[in-house]
């Protein structure tokens, strides 16, 4: 049977996919992307070499694995050059024989940007806080049935009349708001000497998992943004435009539903949030400086946008709630070494509402920003983590931590993070993770 898992994060995004996709990318086949666009950001560190990603799965950084960007994502064409050239000029070869993206992949133009604009100044104060690179223009598209994929860009007459059909509407919008009107033939001839390099790259993606699937190789499906961003599951309406969760995985490459063999959801030691929206746990006012401290250990740093991250305590709470929803067979828990310095370290364990107890994650977001955590207070170590890879090296007051999280959850912790680079790491070798580096 072919091993074929997903790879998602748990939280609000950030939580260290790309390191772990990177760990685990030497022991798989093929790697996909499966939704989202060129608002993730994930960053790979191979000894002194710091790779940045926002389209390409993190596989890209190992020879001989193909990639593919698969029939759920977004792709800027211009975006995708930009990085697949940078990457290049680092050594990663980044060719049609290693990367593979879906025909049925839609595409984002300068006017989905434009209108991301043009949306979040509307909003005002109820502003999202996306990357306003066109994700979630695109996305509204694709549900219109006005977008265009890519198969239809190699087209020339049907690229320029669904520019020139969607554009009419888009400049209305974008005009009303006091922005500069598009030109339909500026766009039409930018996007179609795009279209035209991409077209090596285009092909019958969901055809090619399924085939590599049956031929028994193995797939590793990497999710971008995280749980509590999904469309549907996370907290509406701060959220991102496509479906990050383990469902989303199977609709987002085409696989069939029951050739997954396995969910690794990834979770920091902490929480992070970027962008607007609710966040129980975030550290502010009296914990603000604290807050600080944990931004500064763990660099956390937008990889897309520079932008600095909420930073708040573990939530248990929320993240029971993903390992519901997506069915996780393990967890990697990330930046062990970011707690290093603390004497006492919190633990969201439960939320109440108006003095009531919630059994799960409140639909409102109004009701999230009113949510009162119940927290656990464990000791700190406060002593150096930084590279080890035995649990049993770990301080004791380590090892409980992790114990408590894995407990909370109610999912084994198969995996932890002790450093950005892919030698710092724990691995559980009788867990579901151990299992999976087994070629």
């Amino acid at each position: 049977m072919s091993k074929i898992i997903v790879v998602i994060g748990a939280q609000w995004g950030d939580e260290g996919k790309g390191k772990i996709v990177d760990l685990l990318a030497e022991h798989f086949d093929i790697v996909a992307r499966y939704q989202g666009g060129h608002n993730a950001g994930h960053s790979v560190q191979v000894g002194d070499k710091s790779f940045v990603l926002h389209l390409l799965p993190s596989g890209i950084v190992h020879k001989g694995k193909t990639c593919v960007l698969g029939n759920g994502m977004v792709i800027d064409p211009k975006a995708f050059f930009e990085e697949a050239d940078r990457l290049m000029t680092q050594g990663i070869e980044v060719s049609p024989e290693r990367v593979k993206i879906s025909s049925r992949a839609h595409l984002i133009l300068p006017y989905h940007r434009a209108l991301d604009h043009t949306s979040e100044e509307r909003l005002g104060n109820e502003k999202v806080g996306t990357t306003l690179r066109g994700i979630g223009p695109a996305y509204e598209d694709k549900a219109g049935r006005r977008g265009i994929r890519t198969a239809d860009a190699l087209v020339p007459e049907v690229l320029r009349s669904r520019i020139e059909r969607n554009l009419e509407d888009a400049n209305r919008i974008i005009m009303a708001y006091g922005g500069e009107k598009l030109d339909a033939n500026e766009i039409f001839d930018e996007t179609s000497r795009l279209a035209e390099r991409l077209g090596a790259f285009i092909s019958d993606t969901t055809h090619f998992l399924n085939v590599a699937a049956s031929d028994g190789r193995s797939i590793l499906l990497e999710g971008a943004q995280a749980t509590l961003l999904d469309v549907d599951h996370g907290t509406y309406p701060f959220v991102t435009s496509s479906s990050t969760v383990a469902g989303g995985a199977i609709v987002g490459s085409g696989l069939a539903p029951n050739r997954l063999t396995g969910v690794l959801g990834i979770v920091r030691t902490y929480t992070t949030r970027v962008g607007e929206g609710p966040f129980p746990t975030e550290m502010v006012e009296d914990e603000a400086e604290m807050g600080q401290l944990i931004r500064e250990r763990g660099r956390e740093y937008g990889a897309s946008t520079g932008r600095p991250r909420r930073c708040g305590w573990f939530d248990a709470f929320a993240t029971r709630y993903a390992a519901e929803i997506n069915g996780f067979t393990s967890v990697a828990l990330t930046k062990l070494d970011v707690l290093d310095a603390l004497e006492e370290i919190k633990v969201c364990v439960g939320y109440k509402l108006d003095g009531r107890t919630c059994e799960s994650l409140p639909a409102v977001s109004q009701d999230l920003r009113r949510i009162e955590p119940v927290y656990a207070i464990l000791p700190g170590w406060q002593s150096s983590t930084v590279g080890m890879t035995e649990m049993d090296s770990l301080p004791s007051e380590a090892r409980a931590y992790v114990d408590f999280l894995s407990e909370k959850i109610g999912v084994e912790i198969g995996l932890v993070s002790t450093g950005p680079e892919r030698s710092q790491t724990i691995v559980v070798k009788d867990s579901a993770v151990g299992g999976w580096l087994n070629d």
